[in-house]
């Protein structure tokens, strides 16, 4: 009988699942939306995962009676102890596998950036989250529930940023700004004025506004320095994570790896990716940095292969994971195409 993993990243926007075995083959991938509890709730995300994991099942080609050995699930939005125990519990009663590892998507998207045991992780993709990691079982952690916690950065952030500071250096309270041509003509406006109200009225919906993030970084690379400024913001944000990681840890004198993950920072936007490094050196002058290409569903998948043989697997068992799942995944939706959010 043939030794099965399951491997779930689930992120704010999608999710991806994976089946493989320990000599490296990967049987099934599959994507769909997102399955994040803080998006959907508990029991969405237990409903989303369940069609994933069956579409996966059926991409593997197993049949009904094969069990899995271990389910390696890491979430965006499970960050509390008590979040973590019960999304545990959760996954447990299901029955997907044989036991179950479930954790926060950072620290999948460590383990697909670096096999480092000395390790700080920085996501910037819709918001911003860091963890760190030391060879002796340390974690440095931070609460990561938003604004409410202090957090700040990301593209929801940086867009609609954007669109105040583009507001603003149209109508004369702030510094005039090519944010406010670039603003209201990705929007078909005349002014971002124009803007403003189609969003107010709802003639363009509230997540509109999230388109911007790349507008903003097309503005700050043809020189604008208001647009420039909230470049540097975001860099510096980024950097304190990196910085209070590893004091917490005490690896600032340490050789450790610094992981650039997230939809911002896997862009390499070049200003934004030239002062993260820059400024990583300055506070941690042994720092590697690391910026994975593969989705962060291969850390799930490489974290369970690590627990099923530990420690750590081969490398030509690595790389055949990471190799496998270079390719699309198979796309998959739940039968009635939505979920509800919790709230």
């Amino acid at each position: 009988m043939r030794t099965l993993y399951l491997a779930v990243d689930g992120g704010n926007s999608k999710t991806d699942v994976a089946i493989g075995t320990p000599d490296g083959d990967v049987l099934g991938f599959v994507r769909g939306p997102t399955s994040s509890p803080h998006n959907i709730g508990l029991d969405g995300t237990v409903q989303v995962l369940d069609a994933l994991i069956r579409a996966a099942r059926a991409d593997a080609g197993l049949s009904p009676d094969t069990q899995i050995d271990l389910a390696a699930i890491f979430l965006a939005g499970a960050d509390l102890p008590i979040e973590l125990s019960r999304l545990h519990d959760a996954v447990a009663a299901q029955g997907w596998a044989r036991d179950c590892i479930v954790d926060n998507d950072c620290f999948a998207l460590l383990r697909s950036g670096t096999f480092m045991p000395d390790a700080v992780v920085v996501v910037c993709g819709a918001g911003t989250n860091c963890l760190g990691r030391a060879a002796d079982g340390r974690t440095a952690r931070f609460l990561a529930l938003g604004p409410i916690s202090g957090d700040w950065g990301g593209g929801h952030d940086l867009a609609e940023y954007a669109l105040r500071y583009a507001a603003r250096g149209e109508d004369g309270r702030g510094p005039a700004t090519a944010l406010s041509a670039a603003v209201a003509g990705h929007f078909g406006r005349a002014t971002v004025a124009d803007v403003s109200i189609a969003l107010h009225f709802g003639d363009l919906p509230s997540t509109a506004v999230y388109e911007l993030a790349p507008v903003l970084f097309e503005v700050a690379a043809a020189g604008d320095p208001v647009a420039y400024s909230l470049i540097e913001r975001q860099a510096e944000e980024i950097l304190a994570q990196h910085r209070v990681a590893v004091d917490r840890l005490a690896l600032r004198d340490t050789p450790h790896t610094l992981v650039l993950g997230g939809g911002v920072l896997r862009a390499r936007h070049r200003q934004l990716h030239e002062l993260v490094v820059a400024g990583a050196r300055r506070q941690a002058p042994r720092v590697e940095i690391s910026v994975p290409t593969e989705p962060p569903v291969v850390g799930a998948a490489l974290l369970a292969l690590d627990a099923l043989a530990p420690p750590q697997v081969s490398g030509p068992v690595e790389e055949s994971v990471r190799a496998a799942m270079r390719r699309e995944p198979a796309p998959s939706a739940p039968a009635d195409g939505h979920y509800q959010a919790a709230g």
